[in-house]
């Protein structure tokens, strides 16, 4: 019987699996509902797909890559990156694929949790770890008519390579990080590409050099490494700090539209009306080229409804397609909503969070001992590398299994007051920070506007107060 249940095996649930053995643990398990490890880098294989954050800093500290083709390295770099980790470390044996959790349920006589998969089996581990990630189920518009559509259709997410989209007409509905780079790979094959956007990005140039020779000296990856992660952490100063101070960021992206987009109509189009960080910066040389081609539409009124060979918008345009497209990104705060997790006293997860996700470090819940949440609530990222705050929880979650081992309990889970306190002092700059005050509405709030997504300040604070749990806001039992 396995002590830890161990829930993905992308960046999240690999380097909890690597660091336990690391530390001495080898009882464990890492359950992985598809075929091969990897999480959002094995799943998403759309054309174009790469990280928009630079490969030195994505990726982990203690295994540095000197091998990166690019500044920004393609998804199956990435994933064979994953890879070479699991390997090297001796994990990959400890990897269940095809098995997805379906149910987490604690049970208090046992002090233990049952995890069910969807086939039905059961784990009974003293700990769980979620490491499922936030960007890997696929948010599909509310559209009318979309099941009468009888071309055909997908989400980029789950990218139908058996359909050959040379010379079809292809629509695009939405924008964002993930449709900013197939739609230009896309426009090369269509006959005629209609991109629908709701609302414009700010978009700066990617700097997606090819890693030079030197990069492979001892030593040069930690120097590059150090280098990107200030650069990086230096924008949260107009995100976190205050959203004035983001003018270089501001003139950089406008610097992309004048010198791309020479089209009046169009350069109004795609020029946000919004404080530049309250959506996601995205990087692009290739986004705005692509939208000037001759066989390129970008449509800015509302999508009313599909018909069988159509997508017909607000103003009652009629745009026919063969194909449709969904690059309208990932459920990351309603995701949660319907995770099948029960904790002591038959309490739902839904019931804990129902005056809003929390979690204390983004962490740990009080109610469920022994439940750990990597990528929880407010730790994600505007402005640098998730895998530095993935490190940071692992490192919180380790603390917390010492603290058991040390003290010979069996139970750990923060205390309620500790959470509320945490939360309180995040939401407090969150309400001042450029996502909240910079007047559009993005996937990192909730319905009622509250940021339950993204860690309100520099991510070295978030490393100075939560890499390692203070035995005072725990109870162990």
């Amino acid at each position: 019987m396995s002590q830890i249940v161990i829930i993905g095996a992308g960046f999240a649930g690999l380097c909890m699996g690597i660091q336990l053995r690391k530390a001495g643990y080898d009882d464990f398990v890492i359950l992985e509902k598809d075929e091969d490890l990897g999480g959002t880098w094995w799943e998403n294989t759309y054309p174009g797909c790469a990280c928009d954050v630079p490969s030195p800093m994505y990726s982990y500290s203690f295994e540095l890559n000197p091998d990166w083709s690019r500044l920004f390295a393609p998804q199956p770099e990435i994933q064979h990156y994953l890879a070479h980790c699991a390997e090297k470390y001796g994990i990959t044996g400890h990897i269940r694929f095809g098995v997805e959790v379906d149910t987490l349920e604690y049970d208090e006589q046992a002090l233990r949790w049952t995890v069910t998969t969807t086939e039905g089996e059961e784990l009974k581990p003293r700990a769980v770890v979620s490491g499922v990630g936030a960007l890997h189920v696929p948010s599909y518009p509310e559209i009318p008519g979309m099941e009468a559509f009888e071309g055909r259709v997908f989400h980029s997410a789950r990218w139908d390579h058996s359909y050959d989209l040379r010379g079809k007409r292809v629509a695009v509905i939405g924008t964002g990080a993930s449709a900013i780079q197939f739609v230009p790979e896309v426009a090369k094959e269509a006959s005629r590409l209609t991109v629908f956007q709701r609302t414009p990005n700010w978009i700066q140039a990617k700097p997606d050099i090819e890693m030079p020779a030197a990069f492979k000296l001892p030593g040069v990856p930690r120097v590059v490494r150090d280098a990107v992660y200030w650069v990086l952490e230096a924008r949260a100063v107009g995100f976190a700090v205050d959203p004035r101070l983001s003018g270089l960021q501001k003139w950089m992206a406008m610097r992309q539209i004048k010198k791309q987009v020479k089209d009046p109509e169009l350069r109004a189009k795609v020029t946000p009306d919004y404080t530049i960080g309250c959506k996601r910066i995205l990087l692009s040389n290739d986004w705005y080229p692509a939208l000037t081609r001759d066989n390129v539409d970008l449509v800015t009124d509302g999508v009313a409804e599909i018909r069988p060979n159509s997508v017909v918008t607000t103003e009652g345009e009629e745009v026919e397609a063969d194909a449709i497209i969904y690059g309208t990104g990932f459920k990351v705060v309603d995701a949660m909503d319907h995770w099948k997790i029960t904790g002591r006293g038959g309490q739902k997860i839904q019931e804990a969070w129902a005056d809003g996700i929390v979690a204390h470090h983004g962490t740990t819940l009080p109610g469920f001992p022994n439940l750990f949440l990597l990528l929880g609530p407010n730790t994600g990222l505007g402005h640098n590398s998730v895998v530095f705050m993935i490190e940071v929880q692992v490192a919180h979650i380790l603390s917390c299994l010492r603290m058991l081992s040390e003290n010979k309990a069996t139970t750990i889970e923060p205390r309620a007051e500790a959470m509320l306190a945490y939360n309180e002092r995040l939401q407090k700059r969150l309400r001042k920070a450029v996502w909240n005050e910079g007047g559009c509405s993005s996937w990192y709030l909730d319905a009622e506007g509250v940021n339950r997504t993204l860690w309100p300040g520099f991510t070295f604070e978030f490393w100075a107060g939560s890499r390692k749990a203070k035995p005072e806001e725990y109870i162990l039992g």
